[in-house]
C-alpha cells in the first residue's frame, strides 16, 4: 500500500465523522425544540418524515449519476456543504416551515452517503470489503455518537442555536477537508447510456440483502431511535436518562463497528453474524416492553447498537459482494433506497400499532419481523453451503 493510498484512507473517515456529526448533533432535541415553537405534532411528523422521503427518492438516481461520471468527490462535497447549509437555515429561520426545508436539504445530503461508502471501499481489494465497510460505518457511528454527546451536554445551557452553529462548523470543515480528497479521474460527465447500470437492481442477492437491511433499519428506527425512549419516559426516566440511553446505543454501535472490521469478525463471517444479531434484535424487541426496570432498559440498548455496528456492516458488504465496480454506486443507491423505505414506513406502522393497541403488541410484531430476518439469512447461508451454484447470484 502506497503512502498516497494510506492518506486517502485516513482523510475520508475524518470527513465522514464531521459529516454525520453535522447531521445528528441537533437530532435528540429537534422534536422538543419544535414543540417549544408551538409547531403541531402533525407538522413535526411531516418535518421528520421529509428527511427519509428525500433519501428514498434521491439515492438511486444519485447512484446512477455517480456510476456515470465515475467520480465521487463532487457528491461528497455536495453532501458536506448541504449538511452545513441546512443548519444555517435552522439557525436563521427558527420555525416549522424552515425546518421542513432544512430537513429536505439534510435528506439530500444523506443521499450522498453512497459516494462516501463507494469511494472508501474502493481503496480496498475484494477480500477486504467486510473490513472496509466496518471501518467506514465505524466512522459514521462515531460522528453520530459525538453529536449525541455534545447535544446532551450543551442543549440545556445553550439551546438549539449552539447546536446548529456546531453543525454548520462541522459541515464547513468537512467540506474544506473533502477538497483534499484524491481519486482517479472518471468520465466526468453524465451519459444516459449509463442508465443501463440499472440492471444491477435485478441482482437477486442485492435484493435479498437490501430487504434484510430494510428490516434491520426499520426495527431500529422504530425502537432504539424512537419509541424505546417513550417507554423509558413512561417508566419515570428523566431527560438525562433518556439522553443516556441514546448515548449507550451509539457507543455500542461504535464499539461493535470496530469489531466488525476486525480479523476475528472476518473469520467468523456473515453466515454466523447476520442470523445471530438478527436473533438478538428480536430478543431486544421482546424484552423492552416487558421490562419495568430502567437500568435493565439502559443495558438492553447495547443490543440494537450491536445491530448497527455488526449487522448493518455485514449486510452492506454482502449486498455489494460481486457487484462490478462500474455499477457499484447504482447498487449502493438501490440498497440505501430500499432500507430508507424501512426507516420511513416502520416507525409509522409502529406508532399506529402503539396508538391502537400497545407497546407490547407493536414490539412483538417487530420481534417477529427480526426473527424472520434471522430465519431467512440462516436459510440463505445453508442453501449456499449445500449447493455449488447460488440461486441469488
Amino acid at each position: 500500500m502506497t503512502v498516497h493510498t494510506q492518506k486517502k484512507q485516513a482523510l475520508l473517515p475524518v470527513v465522514v465523522i464531521l459529516f454525520w456529526f453535522a447531521q445528528y448533533v441537533y437530532i435528540p432535541y429537534q422534536t422538543p425544540y419544535l414543540l417549544s415553537l408551538q409547531v403541531s405534532e402533525t407538522f413535526i411528523g411531516s418535518i421528520l418524515g421529509a428527511y427519509g422521503i428525500t433519501q428514498l427518492l434521491l439515492r438511486l438516481p444519485i447512484g446512477v449519476m455517480a456510476d456515470s461520471v465515475g467520480r465521487h468527490k463532487g457528491f461528497i462535497l455536495y453532501g458536506t456543504l448541504a449538511a452545513g447549509i441546512a443548519s444555517l437555515i435552522r439557525l436563521l429561520f427558527p420555525n416549522g416551515y424552515e425546518f421542513l426545508i432544512a430537513n429536505l436539504l439534510s435528506g439530500m445530503a444523506s443521499s450522498m452517503w453512497i459516494s462516501f461508502m463507494v469511494m472508501y471501499t474502493g481503496f480496498f481489494p475484494e477480500e477486504e470489503q467486510q473490513k472496509a465497510t466496518g471501518r467506514i460505518i465505524l466512522s459514521c457511528n462515531l460522528g453520530i455518537l459525538l453529536g449525541f454527546l455534545f447535544s446532551s451536554l450543551l442543549y440545556k445551557y445553550f439551546g438549539m442555536d449552539l447546536l446548529c452553529i456546531l453543525s454548520m462548523m462541522a459541515g464547513a470543515l468537512g467540506t474544506l477537508l473533502a477538497f483534499f480528497l484524491k481519486e482517479e479521474k472518471g468520465k466526468g460527465t453524465f451519459s444516459y447510456a449509463s442508465l443501463r447500470s440499472l440492471k444491477v437492481c435485478l441482482n437477486k442477492k442485492l435484493i435479498l440483502f437490501s430487504l434484510l437491511a430494510l428490516i434491520q433499519q426499520g426495527v431500529q428506527m422504530s425502537t432504539a431511535m424512537s419509541f424505546t425512549t417513550q417507554i423509558l419516559k413512561e417508566r419515570g426516566a428523566s431527560a438525562f436518562i433518556i439522553g443516556l440511553s441514546s448515548i449507550i446505543y451509539m457507543a455500542s454501535a461504535v464499539l461493535t463497528s470496530g469489531f466488525s472490521s476486525s480479523q476475528r469478525a472476518v473469520k467468523t463471517g456473515p453466515k454466523v453474524l447476520i442470523p445471530f444479531v438478527f436473533l438478538t434484535l428480536g430478543i431486544y424487541c421482546i424484552l423492552v416492553p416487558l421490562t419495568p426496570f430502567i437500568p435493565v432498559l439502559l443495558a438492553l440498548q447495547f443490543l440494537p447498537g450491536m445491530a448497527t455496528g455488526i449487522l448493518f456492516s455485514n449486510l452492506t458488504s454482502e449486498a455489494m459482494k460481486g457487484i462490478p465496480a462500474k455499477m457499484k454506486s447504482t447498487a449502493m443507491g438501490f440498497y440505501q433506497a430500499v432500507y430508507a423505505l424501512g426507516i420511513t414506513l416502520f416507525p409509522m406502522f409502529t406508532g399506529n400499532l402503539i396508538a391502537g393497541y400497545s407497546h407490547l403488541t407493536a414490539y412483538t410484531i417487530l420481534a417477529l419481523t427480526s426473527l424472520i430476518g434471522a430465519a431467512v439469512s440462516f436459510g440463505y447461508y445453508c442453501f449456499q453451503k449445500n449447493t455449488s451454484k447460488s440461486f441469488f447470484s
